[in-house]
């Protein structure tokens, strides 16, 4: 079944699609010319949790204005990341390669990162591991959706478990593909998305029922929060 746009509320990096009668908001971006960056917390410390202290603090430095914002993977109690987080070349939180409890670690799990040389990609994480990349940016979560072009094997076609979501991907042109559903879906459907829609042959979940996005051209900021490391694109000020 193709693809359809849903309506004509688009902007030149985002829009909306429609895919085995689900939604997805689909943004795309070139992580060699766009300014992807990832945030956790402000200069002293203290996490941002939402997209409101984040645009102000970004708005205040009177250098960048958010064109995008996405939540970026899971976090703990304190906001803090559970997985690898690289802000800016700098490692806030190592790799995490032990197992455990919950989506986070629903084996193959993965890393979104983006090199020092602008080119992104997502990777499973033993397999990130083994590379030695040092990246510019780079966030943790899981499970992987998309694995070289094959649907995580945990999913089930028929899956009862329906929840918003959000993930990234990195298509076959290499630009990063960032989508935040609309309404509940499976897990299978939003791989095949990622897949057969978007040609991402790897793909990652960030998460589930706090999913949420800020497009300034669209006049969306959800308020779900808190929020603990958060991906934005942002735009040099004049």
């Amino acid at each position: 079944m193709a693809a359809v746009p849903v309506a004509a509320h688009a902007t030149a990096n985002c829009e909306w699609t429609g895919y085995l009668g689900n939604d997805y908001a689909v943004c795309t971006f070139d992580p060699a010319r766009d300014n992807i960056r990832l945030f956790n917390a402000d200069a002293t410390g203290k996490a941002y949790g939402g997209f409101r202290a984040l645009g102000r603090d970004i708005w205040f430095s009177g250098k960048h204005v958010i064109r995008f914002a996405m939540n970026a993977g899971m976090y703990h109690s304190d906001l803090s990341p559970v997985g690898l987080h690289v802000e800016e070349g700098v490692e806030k939180h190592g790799l995490v390669r032990g197992g455990g409890w919950g989506n986070f670690f629903l084996r193959p799990n993965g890393v979104f990162y983006i090199g020092k040389d602008g080119k992104a990609g997502v990777m499973e994480t033993e397999a990130y591991a083994a590379t030695g990349i040092q990246p510019r940016l780079a966030t943790q979560s899981g499970p992987m959706l998309v694995v070289d072009g094959k649907i995580h094997p945990a999913f089930l076609p028929q899956s009862d478990s329906l929840k918003l979501r959000n993930g990234v991907g990195v298509d076959d042109k290499g630009r990063v593909v960032f989508v935040v559903t609309r309404g509940p879906v499976r897990f299978y459907d939003f791989a095949l998305f990622y897949r057969d829609v978007l040609n991402c042959r790897n793909a990652l979940f960030l998460d589930g029922s706090i999913s949420s996005m800020m497009v300034p051209a669209w006049g969306r900021r959800d308020e779900s929060e808190p929020l603990g490391p958060i991906i934005a694109v942002t735009d040099s000020l004049p």
